[in-house]
């Protein structure tokens, strides 16, 4: 029955390598990716045409927007005229470096998919996936820890959560990933870590020795050009965090913490700074 509503959430990487450029400009990477308790509520009701909302004014609800994108994507693919209204009530920062826009995406695909009985097969909605953005397909098929190679859209589920409390804070840096790419330090000759062994070791063993591997090789760019956010990294480790890191492209620093009572003291003095905050607790992993 129409209307109803579906959560979207937010993600963090753990670890971001790029490992090379592609002939075609696109780079390939290697990351873990962790969902977080930071979501964007999304509203489908009936309507005969396809029309969007949202409650922030600077995203555009025009074929732009992934979540248009998405729902048209599907219906082009299903050879289908349906319509729907999507209202989309957006509290992940956008320019964060959370995947906010490809979970949307992923969302509207998932649940149009079903409200249309457009009978799109786990493939068929894959591909769709990977045509939207790199992220979408983790946000479309993973619950939990994944991990990522390709551009992004290589996933292995690792049957796995991260058991610790998660500070993230949006430092009101709105940094593009076009940016970010073109900015970056490469460093394509290295070896690169193995990151699957390494979460492995963390989250069964709580073996923390290798965290030092988890880069960013986003991070030290932004830090050069955007010194409150290596600011707001700074802060969750005053606070306490064992470990803090930039997430994906940027801006949002998440911070690690053992004692609830530590990360919600750390994500109060964050909120006094007027940052926006999310505080996700062990074990965390996405609805559906």
């Amino acid at each position: 029955m129409l209307p109803f509503s579906v959560k979207s959430f937010a993600k963090i990487n753990l670890g971001l390598l790029i490992t090379s450029r592609r002939a075609d400009g696109y780079h390939t990477l290697e990351t873990l990716f962790a969902p977080i308790d930071w979501y964007d509520t999304i509203t489908f009701s009936e309507s005969a045409t396809l029309s969007m909302r949202c409650t922030d004014p600077l995203l555009p609800v025009d074929e732009s927007n992934l979540c248009m994108r998405a729902a048209k994507a599907l219906r082009e693919s299903a050879g289908i005229s349906a319509g729907v209204s999507i209202t989309l009530d957006k509290r992940i920062p956008f320019g964060a470096g959370l995947g906010g826009g490809s979970s949307d995406a992923a969302t509207v695909l998932r649940t149009l998919n079903e409200l249309w009985n457009a009978c799109a097969s786990p493939s068929d909605l894959h591909s769709l996936a990977v045509g939207l953005g790199a992220d979408v397909p983790y946000f479309l098929e993973m619950k939990g820890l994944a991990f990522a190679r390709g551009i992004g859209d290589e996933l292995e589920d690792l049957c796995l959560t991260l058991p610790f409390h998660i500070v993230t804070v949006f430092p009101e840096e709105h940094i593009s990933t076009v940016w970010a790419y073109k900015h970056f330090y490469a460093r394509f000759d290295r070896s690169v870590p193995d990151l699957k062994l390494l979460v492995r070791r963390l989250c069964t063993a709580g073996e923390r020795s290798g965290l030092g591997a988890f880069e960013n090789d986003f991070q030290p760019a932004v830090f050069d050009h955007y010194p409150l956010v290596k600011k707001v990294k700074q802060d969750l480790l005053d606070q306490g965090g064992f470990f803090a890191s930039l997430s994906g492209s940027g801006s949002a620093v998440f911070g690690f913490f053992d004692r609830r009572e530590e990360a919600a003291a750390a994500a109060a003095m964050m909120q006094r700074q007027n940052y926006r905050v999310s505080l996700t607790g062990p074990g965390f992993s996405m609805e559906r």
